[in-house]
């Protein structure tokens, strides 16, 4: 027996009548948020290059596709074989550069004639924004929707341009503080995080790995100054702004934590 059919008959028994209740109670909405927590968890472990935590995250990862696959059976809306089986065929489908008899001389060339398969796949009619799921985080959503534009030649050929349109975004952002009118402020703003994750993208930097590396930065030097500040027997309330300013030039020095 393959281990993932040993994983599939604990699952099995685990959704048996006589099995655990909390597992025979659960639906593929209760199971969402538990899956997205996995998800983060995996990249979290891979982010610190973990293997061993990763091998575990994947594990548990793992579990949820043969758990929805196996409740897709219970309701014979589909089978962990079909799961596999699309997976397979879409693999094979969408890589004719290596299946097939197409050319993609980079990885470049391999994602446009991906989303071309795809919009062949989705019929006439298909929009190009297709398949992008609004439950991604902003920044990974914009990025992906950044990308998708730029496949189809809807993009900036260099960086400079991009660098001009956050200005001209953050002087409207100017314009709307002035005016007070909160809502639109809130567009523009919207509007200058979105031109800034584009010049992330330009630069081929992933706008959500920088920003998580960013807020890491952040909290590790902030509880610095905080620990900094508790050596004086005061509470952080009751340090000034002229000293918290100098702890946290000082915390600068400190080479920033892998995590925090």
């Amino acid at each position: 027996m393959s281990e993932v059919s040993r994983l599939r008959e604990i699952v099995a028994r685990l959704r048996a009548p006589d099995g655990c209740p909390w597992d025979r109670e659960q639906t593929h909405s209760s199971l969402r948020a538990a899956l997205i927590e996995e998800c983060y968890e995996t990249v979290e472990a891979i982010e610190k290059s973990d293997d061993i935590n990763l091998r575990e995250e994947l594990g548990d990862l793992l579990l949820h596709v043969v758990m929805h696959a196996h409740m897709g059976g219970e309701r014979q809306a589909f089978t962990f074989e079909e799961v596999v089986e699309g997976i397979c065929e879409k693999l094979i489908r969408r890589h004719p550069h290596v299946f097939g008899t197409a050319n993609a001389d980079d990885s470049g060339a391999v994602l446009k004639q991906w989303e071309q398969i795809k919009r062949q796949e989705k019929g006439e009619g298909a929009s190009i924004m297709d398949g992008l799921p609004m439950a991604l985080p902003s920044l990974m959503r914009a990025q992906n929707a950044q990308k998708k534009a730029a496949r189809v030649g809807f993009d900036w050929d260099e960086a400079a341009p991009v660098i001009e349109k956050i200005e001209e975004e953050l002087e409207e952002v100017r314009v709307e503080i002035a005016k007070g009118d909160q809502e639109a402020l809130e567009q523009e703003i919207g509007d200058l995080l979105f031109s800034v994750v584009n010049l992330s993208r330009k630069l081929h930097i992933d706008a959500e790995t920088a920003l998580t590396g960013a807020t890491r930065k952040f909290v590790g030097r902030f509880r610095e100054v905080e620990k900094q500040i508790a050596t004086t027997g005061r509470k952080f309330e009751e340090a000034s702004v002229e000293e918290m300013n100098t702890l946290w030039e000082e915390a600068k020095k400190i080479p920033s934590p892998s995590h925090v």
